[in-house]
């Protein structure tokens, strides 16, 4: 039977898995160089195989080597929060947590979320971190944040998840356009043809095509924007026509353009807005009072 491998030396694991750079990953440790190899190393002594392929020029994970990282974040994460729960035997709602929030959420949502939080609990701090939907993921897996705010349909098995409202879409365009005249609007074909959307990466592009029943849309050379922001500076430049979450429309994104904004016959399309965290997370009394306080 293998050895046991030690918390360090998983730690090395994992930080080279995502650097595949053994300076930066003994950087990320706060060890030399020469520490980090020789802790792979005994790894790899004890478990019996080999779990990294280096050379001069490259750094790579062997197959097993990637099936050892996998299993490494789940038990990471769970001595993580083992350490979080004795701390937090203290007393909770102390200290900080760090939630991740995805760019079509986080201006509209985080001010008023952050202001109340500290009202609420002034002794906890909230540390921010905006990033895409599977980085977000991905992050709670390393254990790098404690929540993360998305928005579903998006692929959580294996979370804790917390629906928290629904965020109906809207159709945005020009004030003259003829196609947005109804006070409420009905997707049609021709409307789907005009649709921007934003890049690849972001769910809410996903969320557009789900609503039109379509993998893709009319291609417009090619452009897409990269923010919400852009998206909005594109309709107004008369490039098309988009589709925006209601909490973007009611936070006044289209004050000072030209730009109207209809509602969508019902059933409406939407996304639905959701906290998640880790199932083994030992903050759930945290957790349980940001679902308060943004339900509220």
């Amino acid at each position: 039977m293998a050895s046991l491998p030690t918390i360090k030396q998983l730690r090395y694991l994992l930080a080279l898995s995502k650097t595949l750079n053994f300076t930066k990953a003994a950087e990320m440790c706060f060890v030399g160089q020469s520490t980090l190899s020789a802790g792979l190393k005994e790894l790899e002594d004890a478990l019996g195989v080999q779990l990294v392929e280096r050379d001069k020029h490259s750094v790579s994970m062997t197959p097993i080597g990637k099936g050892v990282v996998d299993r490494a974040l789940q038990l990471i994460a769970q001595v993580d929060d083992l350490v979080e729960f004795v701390e937090s035997a203290a007393g909770t709602m102390l200290g900080s947590i760090k939630l991740g929030v995805i760019p079509t959420i986080a201006p509209f949502l985080l001010p008023s979320l952050l202001s109340k939080m500290r009202e609420r609990y002034p002794d906890l701090k909230v540390i921010l971190r905006e990033d895409l939907s599977d980085k977000l993921i991905d992050k709670l897996n390393r254990h790098e944040l404690d929540f993360a705010l998305i928005a579903l349909p998006y692929d959580t098995t294996g979370f804790l998840v917390k629906e928290l409202f629904d965020d109906e879409f809207w159709l945005i365009g020009n004030q003259n356009d003829p196609d947005l005249k109804n006070k409420e609007i009905q997707l049609s074909h021709k409307l789907t043809d005009r649709l921007l959307l934003l890049e690849e990466g972001h769910c809410l592009r996903d969320h557009t095509l789900k609503a039109c029943k379509k993998s893709a849309l009319t291609d417009h050379e090619s452009i897409e924007a990269t923010s919400l922001l852009t998206l909005v500076q594109m309709v107004e430049s008369d490039l098309g026509i988009a589709l925006l979450p209601e909490m973007a429309v009611k936070s006044g994104l289209l004050k000072q353009t030209k730009l109207i904004a209809r509602p969508l016959t019902a059933p409406a399309p939407k996304r639905i807005i959701a906290l998640v965290a880790r199932l083994s997370t030992a903050r759930i009394e945290e957790f349980n009072a940001l679902v308060s306080v943004i339900k509220s």
